[in-house]
């Protein structure tokens, strides 16, 4: 890289851009370019922008109802747009971060055994009624009927279906277990006040992975795997969550912690302890201790988002459908079981409101919608000889970086200056930024390298520029 960098202090400020690419991804999974000499371009792309402040208001009608920074943003760049109360629609970026992370989420899953299923959103109502919490659960649950006069629901969760499943499953034996099935669909849930976006909606994303094992120390082992998933998927995606001891609430059993994002906008009260590490949801503890109950030291007090939460159910829904394996004496018994949700569409909202400025997006590298997007001159001005070479470079780059092929936009709104559409750049959060501006009329041309995520600017050569978009890691 040598020689490549026009100032003494890039080369400091490349390492720091390289740094934030490092990380351990098991595998590649590549876009395919849309073919050579298609170049994807800002101008083609549906996103409906609404980048004034003075418009983004009334995009969901009251300014107040904008309460908090992920919700605003989203509006404003076009990430979402409302459909109805608590529902939204997932435009093209979303749509692509929220693909990105599946994909980890599924390497984390298959990693450890899991097996992926669809299951129907539609829920026998004799399924819920069976468990008593047809009527539990109120009217949290979307209930309709059928022309036939059958009653089913929207499923908010699957724990009646997938036990129901493996209980018509005659044959299952205890060498098949531990059985890890998990999908990821579209959850509803009949919220009395939907509100912060994303965060909390009437229709939702969700990873919902149910166990089944053999015995309760297995199952203990089980549970244990999954929440090692989780930390593992978090600490991919760069975001500081901690693990709570938490309230089963109405999926029941006899454990539960939740992985919440410490966010001040979060609705949940947190209690952690420095010393000894003990965490809970406040709500698990008896009134509002100052002290920890496990070392007596003094708790700290905090908000946070949950994004995911786990639970060990033993036998609560397997002795009610009747799951069963044969088991090493061949003899029926009862299947103890977990279950285990991330929030995914929950997620991409909550890392917005954590990782972002009050003004711009930030997305973790692995979930950015294009890794990379290219800023030409505009038309007319003295730059404008360099278009061709941001071209070139466009194309150097998705030949020479495999993995970036369809990660790369080109902002070819001309008519706009350089400096309008840094700013947009900078709203919609690309990891990477790179402009054709005056020094790209030098020889050799150097490009300005905005890397978003450390806020360092660097000034380099095309080779250089090859060199640091090589080190970026995709899913």
């Amino acid at each position: 890289m040598e020689g490549l960098l026009t100032r003494c202090r890039a080369l400091p400020a490349l390492a720091t851009c390289s740094h934030q690419l490092s990380g351990y991804v098991p595998h590649r999974f590549h876009h395919r370019a849309p073919g050579r000499g298609k170049r994807l371009v800002l101008s083609r792309m549906f996103q409906p922008q609404n980048l004034r402040e003075d418009q983004v208001l009334s995009l969901e009608g009251r300014s107040g109802e904008l309460t908090c920074k992920s919700q605003r943003l989203m509006l404003q760049v076009g990430l979402i747009h409302p459909a109805s109360s608590g529902c939204y629609h997932l435009l093209p970026y979303t749509v692509r971060a929220m693909e990105k992370l599946v994909r980890v989420i599924d390497q984390e899953m298959q990693a450890i055994g899991g097996q992926k299923v669809n299951m129907p959103s539609l829920s026998p109502a004799e399924l819920w009624r069976a468990t008593s919490r047809w009527d539990s659960m109120g009217k949290e649950l979307l209930k309709l009927r059928d022309r036939h006069g059958k009653e089913y629901c929207l499923g908010p969760t699957h724990e009646e279906a997938i036990t129901a499943l493996i209980a018509s499953q005659q044959t299952l034996s205890y060498r098949q277990l531990p059985l890890l099935l998990y999908q990821v669909t579209r959850k509803f849930r009949d919220e009395p006040r939907p509100r912060f976006g994303l965060l909390r909606g009437r229709e939702f994303y969700m990873k919902d992975m149910y166990t089944f094992d053999s015995s309760p120390e297995a199952a203990q082992q089980t549970y244990s795997l999954v929440c090692d998933a989780y930390s593992s998927l978090f600490d991919r995606l760069g975001l500081q969550c901690v693990k709570v001891q938490a309230d089963v609430g109405s999926i029941g059993g006899t454990m539960s912690h939740e992985f919440q994002l410490p966010v001040d906008v979060g609705e949940d009260r947190l209690a952690v302890c420095s010393g000894c590490g003990f965490s809970a949801n406040m709500e698990t503890l008896d009134l509002s201790p100052t002290n920890c109950p496990a070392c007596q030291g003094p708790l700290t007090k905090t908000k946070g988002i949950e994004v995911g939460h786990t639970f060990y159910l033993g036998t609560k829904y397997s002795s009610i459908f009747s799951a069963q394996f044969t088991n090493v004496h061949g003899k029926p018994s009862l299947a103890e079981m977990g279950c285990y949700g991330l929030g995914v569409t929950r997620i991409l909202a909550a890392v917005i409101e954590a990782l972002a400025t009050e003004d711009c997006i930030r997305w973790p590298g692995l979930l950015a919608p294009y890794q990379v997007c290219l800023i030409s001159p505009k038309k007319g001005s003295k730059e404008e000889a360099a278009t061709e070479l941001t071209g070139h470079l466009y194309d150097h780059i998705t030949e020479a970086v495999p993995q970036l092929r369809g990660e790369v936009l080109l902002d070819d709104r001309t008519h706009l200056t350089i400096g309008n559409r840094l700013k947009d750049a900078n709203k919609f959060g690309y990891p990477f930024v790179i402009i054709a501006g005056k020094r790209a009329l030098d020889d050799p041309a150097h490009f300005e390298v905005w890397c978003q995520n450390t806020g360092e600017v660097v000034f380099l050569t095309r080779e250089g520029v090859l060199e640091l978009l090589s080190q970026v890691q995709v899913v």
